[in-house]
């Protein structure tokens, strides 16, 4: 049967559409092709690490360290039109330079572990992805007690390169030990060594990136203000750093972990309670963190009860340990049984959970689990109640068939004697510890996922009385796309009065934002309100001259008032104060 003229037409017009559409594209990878081999020769390898949608090995290349693969079950979202598996430098600046001719974005890919799939999926924008798995080696300088990192490595791959040169230096970052370093370590990093000795930003020295003109500065040559944006400010926003040079910290021969749990029966919210009192004031060797879930318990009312896991690492030995415990939280009951002494490359071990496990699975680098999940994050700056945490306790309790996980790590120690302007990362004294709310889930339908992320959201704004306030802060590494894509709300959560100087940056390094993402830093004139009123407008434009004018008279003199000055209350629109 003959189709009508009419429909027959809208078919005809959609298949030119589609065609035209291919056609395009591919245009654009041969395009995109030639100008890469060009910017890589001699290198006869160049062709053979560019994937498109086209080849066969793309959808595996994609999904080789993908640790959310919820975004990869949803059509909201833009995959890559190629992905480049960088083996030199040479590969990430062409692949920069060449995106910018094309007009393609660029995303890069370190470890995969990006919470809301940023670095390989978009929400439109057509772009590439700069795989940097093969950049990964650690070249550990003992003698002087520092590491060049390449940005594609893991934490996992760079504590086994520190141990294997000297069982007695560390590296203070993160627990995950598959989480990339090019996103961990420019965001922050926080795990069991930071009472000690800070973030991970605090402790880079230097660093390599290719910048938008596809440039290699490393801290000389980019300057300051640059240098202090990519430790701290995610540096997704700002280039594609090739490597960190970090200053190494020292360890015991001998350190103890332990875990304790205990349930609503044997006091957990009594000695939650405590831990938030003395957790952040304890000896800066000392590290408690504790994780409280949900679980079934046919003893308990309700068959319901919370665990509440204590889950700590001490730089020393199990003596000493019982020694400060005894005096400072008597009331965990905590006992020589609960010691186990190990090196330190056997901690990192026993917080991943591979205890038991030879070392070398450090090294594995492939997603442990083929999962979906969800994060949020909080700051608390005041002890939760007793009260309010059986409040928390029975919200958790209701959220039955809910993976929902509380995690609480301490603060305090070093973290406390950090200016918060130093790095962008702006969580410093004041706050007693942070919470990441969790949940991972194996299911890949729609309603599934629905479900889960409502209770994530419910539990988050149950949250609300009981964490920081103007702004409620959040962490960058802990990035949630529910706080918002515009910067001026989501700009003051993640970096308080630290975003202004970070949307400076931005305005000197990549003026037309090349580099961006739903939350990346903005040229600090995107932060302009929009008013339709041209007087009103003419004043904003001065305000914004005057702003960057301070901003680039203090950045010639002294860089550590540049954030005070810029968070005066003339402005604050720009901090977005009013817009929370």
């Amino acid at each position: 049967m003959a189709l009508p003229a009419s429909l027959s037409l809208a078919v005809l017009s959609l298949l030119l559409t589609a065609n035209s559409a291919i056609s395009s594209l591919n245009a654009t990878h041969e395009s995109f092709m030639q100008c890469f081999l060009d910017h890589t020769r001699p290198s006869n390898s160049s062709s053979q690490i560019v994937y498109s949608p086209n080849t066969t090995a793309y959808d595996a290349v994609l999904r080789s360290s993908i640790q959310n693969i919820r975004f990869l079950y949803t059509s909201s979202t833009t995959k890559p039109v190629l992905i480049v598996t960088a083996t030199n430098e040479s590969h990430v600046q062409a692949a920069v330079v060449c995106s910018r001719k094309h007009g393609l974005r660029v995303r890069v890919r370190s470890g995969g572990h990006d919470y809301e799939g940023m670095s390989y999926v978009s929400d439109g924008d057509r772009f590439i992805i700069v795989d940097l798995a093969a950049l990964r080696s650690v070249t550990v300088d003992a003698e002087h007690g520092t590491a060049w990192v390449l940005a594609g490595a893991t934490l996992g791959e760079v504590y086994y390169a520190i141990a294997e040169k000297n069982r007695t230096v560390g590296f203070s970052a993160g627990i995950c030990p598959t989480v990339g370093v090019g996103g961990h370590f420019s965001g922050g990093g926080i795990g069991t060594l930071s009472r000690k000795y800070g973030t991970a930003a605090d402790n880079i020295v230097d660093a390599r990136l290719v910048d938008v003109n596809g440039r290699i500065l490393d801290r000389q040559s980019m300057g300051e203000d640059y240098f202090w944006a990519i430790r701290g400010g995610g540096a997704a926003s700002f280039g594609i750093v090739l490597s960190y040079k970090i200053e190494l910290n020292y360890v015991p021969p001998i350190v103890t972990a332990f875990n304790v749990i205990k349930t609503l029966k044997q006091d957990a919210t009594k000695l939650v309670t405590k831990w938030q009192q003395i957790g952040p004031n304890l000896d800066e060797n000392l590290y408690i963190r504790v994780i409280a879930q949900a679980m079934d318990d046919d003893e308990a009312e309700g068959n319901r009860t919370i665990q509440a896991l204590f889950n700590s690492l001490y730089l020393g030995t199990c003596k000493e340990l019982l020694t400060v415990m005894g005096s400072s939280f008597p009331e965990l009951g905590f006992e020589a049984a609960d010691c186990n002494e190990m090196s330190w490359l056997e901690s990192v071990l026993f917080f991943a959970g591979y205890s038991g496990r030879p070392t070398e699975v450090l090294l594995d680098r492939r997603p442990e689990f083929n999962s979906s999940f969800k994060a949020k994050s909080d700051f608390v700056r005041e002890p939760v109640t007793e009260a309010s945490l059986e409040e928390i306790w029975r919200f958790l309790m209701e959220a039955k068939d809910e993976p929902l996980v509380l995690i609480m790590e301490p603060f305090g120690g070093v973290l406390d004697e950090i200016a918060e302007s130093a790095t962008p990362f702006p969580h410093r004294k004041g706050n007693l510890y942070i919470i990441q709310y969790f949940m991972r889930w194996f299911e890949t339908d729609k309603e599934t996922t629905e479900r889960h992320l409502s209770w994530m959201r419910k539990l988050y704004a149950f949250m609300t009385p009981y964490v920081s306030k103007n702004p409620r802060a959040a962490y960058l590494n802990y990035k949630d796309i529910d706080l918002g894509r515009t910067a001026r709300v989501w700009g003051p959560k993640y970096f308080k009065n630290n975003f202004n100087r970070l949307a400076y940056v931005k305005s000197k390094v990549d003026p037309h934002n090349f580099f961006r993402n739903e939350q990346s830093i903005p040229p600090i004139i995107e932060l302009m309100p929009m008013n339709n009123n041209k007087l009103d407008d003419e004043r904003e434009r001065e305000r914004e001259r005057e702003s960057i004018l301070r901003c680039q008279m203090i950045s010639s003199h002294s860089k550590i008032q540049l954030v005070s000055t810029l968070a005066t209350t003339e402005n604050l629109y720009l901090v977005g104060s009013n817009y929370m």
